[in-house]
């Protein structure tokens, strides 16, 4: 069993529900972020996902393309993400995947790719701009490097739910209304028929994310899933602060607001 069904596991004996939370690595520097993920943790969060920065993120909102930019201007390369993947396992057990781009995992060079996931520790990938009919490129990369390669899935997948879902692992990221990641103040999405849909075909742990940046989100949004997943409104915090002292104060505090919510 990986990290990742362990904690939604024992999540689920405890009746409650999993908080993951999202950061930008090298956003400002590494050791920020290292920094950040410990705090994240110490405060509640149950996952991590790190972004991998990219010049080109399609899926994300201006938030988190700022913060590319911000990471972006240090000389932080793939090695070093994964470098510092293996400075945190000597410190937590908590889950951690990579949301990065494929690209990414093309010039780096597949095979290569997925063996310094299984030996850094990392847990899994969310890779948006993957189409589910592409992922056979991978071949059986993820299963033999014990890596989960997060599916998503949109309000409008309808049909292709029951396809998208096979073989999937980890769990089942819930995009929660169409365009890219950012704070929203509403959601329009019927998310009671949106994981009636998904039910029909699953049990994996399931998680809502895109646009959720408040404990009323995290309220109205926490019955329907088994997770929630914060990104925007964490990297803003980030973006915010004068320096990485402060970041990691203003996130942790945020971090202990939802996970008050969420219980």
């Amino acid at each position: 069993m990986s990290r990742i069904e362990k904690t939604f596991d024992a999540l689920k004996k405890n009746g409650r529900k999993a908080l993951i939370t999202f950061v930008t690595a090298g956003d400002p520097d590494l050791a920020a972020t290292e920094a950040l993920v410990l705090e994240m943790e110490h405060m509640g969060a149950d996952l991590i996902e790190l972004g991998v920065p990219y010049s080109d993120p399609i899926a994300e909102g201006p938030v988190i393309q700022a913060a590319n930019v911000r990471a972006l201007k240090n000389p932080i390369h793939i090695p070093d993400l994964f470098a510092l993947v293996r400075r945190l396992r000597k410190k937590t057990n908590v889950p951690l995947l990579f949301l990065l781009y494929y690209n990414v995992v093309l010039q780096f060079g597949p095979k290569r790719f997925f063996e310094e996931c299984r030996d850094a520790g990392l847990d899994g990938l969310i890779i948006p701009d993957l189409p589910f009919e592409e992922r056979g490129e991978l071949g059986d990369l993820p299963q033999h490097s014990d890596v989960d390669l997060i599916t998503m899935i949109s309000p409008v997948s309808e049909e292709r739910i029951g396809r998208l879902v096979q073989g999937a692992s980890g769990f089942l990221y819930c995009v929660s209304s169409l365009g890219v990641t950012g704070m929203r103040k509403d959601f329009s999405t019927d998310f009671a028929d949106f994981f009636r849909k998904i039910r029909r075909h699953s049990s994996l742990p399931a998680a809502i994310g895109f646009g959720i940046s408040t404990t009323d989100h995290v309220r109205m949004l926490k019955a329907h899933a088994d997770g929630l997943i914060v990104g925007s409104a964490i990297v803003k915090r980030v973006g915010e602060s004068r320096n990485a002292a402060e970041a990691v104060e203003k996130v942790g505090g945020f971090v202990r607001e939802l996970r008050q919510a969420m219980d």
